[in-house]
């Protein structure tokens, strides 16, 4: 499992709408950034319940540090 299917797997067991869910991967010298693109309606899920869930979301994703040996951030798209 690499660290796409892992987002996907945690963010589409969380959001109503699993078919809005992209993620898009792109790699430079300063690490691996993941893009998140999502329904609307489950924004409020991810981000605006006091930014927690997203925040607990990179710490788990984080993880993939010690794999890929890369710094992984998350960005997630209006």
């Amino acid at each position: 499992m690499n660290e796409i299917q892992f987002l996907d797997y945690i963010v589409k067991s969380i959001v109503t709408n699993k078919d809005a869910v992209k993620i898009e991967r792109k790699e430079d010298e300063l690490g691996v950034l993941l893009t998140l693109s999502l329904d609307k309606a489950d924004m409020w899920t991810i981000i605006w319940k006091g930014w927690n869930t997203i925040n607990s979301i990179r710490t788990l994703v984080r993880i993939f540090w010690l794999q890929i040996d890369k710094k992984i951030n998350i960005k997630v798209l209006d």
